[in-house]
C-alpha cells in the first residue's frame, strides 16, 4: 500500500488539474447516502455496550465555548469541567479538548495545568473566514504561540463555491505551515468546511479531498454558527472520504462533526456510523471528535442513570 501523496502529485499543479480531479470523483447518490445514514441510525446499543459508548463519546468531545461574551472565568470553568466532568464520579473520562478563541488559549492552557486535555483554537477569521491571507496566518500563529495544541480553521467558502479550488487548497497548506512551531513540532490542523453552506453532497466530497490533499489532520463539518451543521449524512460522506483516502495513500485523517449534536442518542448514532464505515481504527479521540458544548451534560446524565438506576436531571451537572 502506498504511504505518500506521490500518486496525487500532479493533481495540485494547477487549478485546471485540480478541477479535473475533483469533478472526476464519483457523484454522490444523495438518496442512497441518506438512506444508509438513516438505517445505521436505527441500530440499538444496550447495557454494557452503551456504557462503553457513553464513556467513549465523552472522551471524544472538544468542549467548546465560542461566544463574544466569553470571559477568562468561563474558560477556566470549562477547562475544569473538561478535566473532571462529573465531580461525583472520578472514573468519568476527561474530554479530548477545550476549544476556544485564540485570545483565550493561554487562559485555557494555564487552567488545564498539564492535564491530558488538548487546547484547540479556532482561527483564520472564524467563523466566516472573511479576511486577507496574512490576517488568517497571523491569527493561526498567535494561537499556536499561545500554546494551542490544535487549530480549527475555516475555508473560504466563497472561493470554493466560485470554483477557485487551488486557492482553497493553497490556503489550507499555508495554514498547515503556520501550525509549525520554532522547535519543529506542530499543532494538529482541523479544516472546517461549513457543510451547510456547500449546497450539495458533491461539494462536500470535493472539499473533503481538497482538505486531505492539502495536509489536514482532521476534516470537520461545521462551525456550529449556521442553520445546518453536522448531520449523519454529511458525516457519513466525510467518513467514506477518509476511508478511501487511506486506502489510496496509507494516510489516516480524522473526522469531526460539530454543531447540533446535543443528546446521547445523537452521539451514539454517530459512533455507529464510524464503526460501520471506517472501523475501530477511528474509534478513538485521536481520529474522531465531537464539536459540542451541551452534549457533555446529556452524556453525564445518561451515565449517572446507568450507574445508579436513577435519572438525576440537568440540575445535577454544571452548565459550564
Amino acid at each position: 500500500m502506498p504511504t505518500t501523496l506521490t500518486a496525487f502529485a500532479d493533481v495540485t499543479t494547477s487549478d485546471s488539474a485540480l478541477r479535473r480531479f475533483l469533478h472526476g470523483l464519483p457523484g454522490v447518490d444523495a438518496v442512497g447516502l441518506e438512506a444508509r445514514a438513516a438505517s445505521l441510525g436505527t441500530r440499538s446499543i444496550k447495557t454494557t455496550a452503551k456504557a462503553y459508548a457513553i464513556d467513549l463519546a465523552i472522551s471524544m468531545i472538544d468542549l467548546t465555548t465560542l461566544e463574544g461574551a466569553d470571559t477568562p472565568g468561563k474558560v477556566r470553568a470549562l477547562s475544569a469541567k473538561a478535566v473532571n466532568p462529573d465531580p461525583t464520579d472520578r472514573s468519568t473520562p476527561m474530554t479530548a479538548a477545550v476549544c476556544v478563541y485564540p485570545d483565550m488559549v493561554a487562559t485555557a492552557k494555564a487552567a488545564l495545568n498539564g492535564a491530558d486535555v488538548k487546547v484547540a483554537s479556532v482561527a483564520t477569521a472564524f467563523p466566516a473566514g472573511r479576511a486577507a491571507l496574512p490576517v488568517k496566518l497571523a491569527d493561526t500563529r498567535d494561537a499556536v504561540a499561545a500554546g494551542a495544541d490544535e487549530i480549527d480553521m475555516v475555508i473560504d467558502r466563497g472561493a470554493f463555491l466560485a470554483g477557485r479550488y487551488l486557492e482553497t487548497y493553497e490556503l489550507i497548506k499555508a495554514v498547515k505551515e503556520a501550525c509549525v512551531r520554532p522547535d519543529g513540532t506542530a499543532a494538529r490542523l482541523k479544516v472546517i468546511f461549513e457543510t451547510g453552506e456547500l449546497s450539495t453532497y458533491d461539494n462536500i466530497r470535493r472539499a473533503s479531498w481538497i482538505g486531505m490533499l492539502a495536509g489536514a489532520d482532521f476534516i470537520k463539518t461545521s462551525t456550529g454558527k449556521v442553520g445546518v451543521n453536522a448531520t449523519p449524512a454529511n458525516t457519513l460522506l466525510m467518513l467514506e472520504a477518509v476511508r478511501d483516502f487511506k486506502a489510496q495513500t496509507g494516510i489516516q485523517i480524522g473526522v469531526k462533526p460539530a454543531g447540533g449534536i446535543r443528546t446521547t442518542k445523537d452521539a451514539l448514532k454517530f459512533l455507529v456510523l464510524v464503526n460501520e464505515t471506517v472501523g475501530e481504527d477511528w474509534l478513538t479521540n485521536e481520529w474522531f471528535r465531537f464539536g459540542a458544548s451541551s452534549l457533555l451534560n446529556d452524556l453525564l446524565m445518561q451515565r449517572q442513570k446507568l450507574s445508579t438506576g436513577r435519572y438525576s436531571g440537568p440540575d445535577y451537572v454544571t452548565v459550564d
